[in-house]
């Protein structure tokens, strides 16, 4: 537990946000990042995402806050987050990418963090904003964003040794491998579904015959 839970592993994500170059080579040939700690900051920002939902003021939030389910909310989040991991590492492992899964989940990981830090504080800020004021509100939100999205972007680019052109491009495949693997795992699914009603519907013949 230590090992994963020391309090160096709990505050690196914190100096990855202001050290992201240094903090993202440490990470992947220092052995300083920790992958449980990765899924707990991605939980926490299912969790954020869920209470802004529910608690944001309807000034910035049209959402009724009886129809979201935090806990379907997190099997989704975290079904993406590891559909966009899995997705990085087979794309990475055909292009030479020398980052390891789990080096590509403690990133991503970490990276969410910005937007657990801006959620909180964005979703008290719109009790208080009036109407010709949620710009403030949205500013908070797409900073969060921003800085998510560029943590995103150097923590693939340094574990895996690649220029910010392959970056991108290996980015782009990752969606698409994405869009594949869903494509795949539905038909799946539905092969199972016919596989198991054929033996179902021979099963019951059988029954009524008997």
């Amino acid at each position: 537990m230590k090992r994963w839970f020391s309090k160096d592993k709990l505050l690196y994500p914190f100096y990855i946000l202001s050290h992201p170059s240094d903090g993202y080579y440490e990470l992947r040939h220092r052995e300083r990042g920790s992958v449980p700690v990765a899924i707990i900051i991605t939980a926490l920002f299912s969790f954020c995402y869920s209470m802004n939902r529910i608690h944001a003021s309807f000034i910035v939030n049209d959402v009724d806050p009886r129809s979201v389910d935090s806990m379907s909310e997190l099997v989704g989040v975290m079904l993406l987050f590891f559909l966009f991991c899995i997705g990085n590492w087979s794309v990475t492992c055909l292009m030479g990418g020398e980052g390891r899964f789990k080096d590509i989940i403690t990133a991503v990981g970490y990276a969410l963090l910005p937007l657990v830090l801006t959620m909180v504080p964005a979703t008290i800020i719109s009790q208080y904003v009036a109407a010709d004021e949620e710009a403030f509100y949205y500013i908070i939100l797409i900073f969060g964003v921003a800085w998510a999205a560029i943590l995103v972007l150097m923590g693939i680019m340094i574990i895996h040794n690649y220029s910010l052109a392959k970056t991108l491009v290996t980015l782009f495949l990752t969606f698409c491998s994405m869009l594949i693997i869903i494509f795949v795992t539905i038909m799946l699914f539905d092969l199972l579904s016919q596989v198991y009603n054929f033996f179902r519907n021979i099963y019951v013949e059988l029954q009524n015959r008997v």
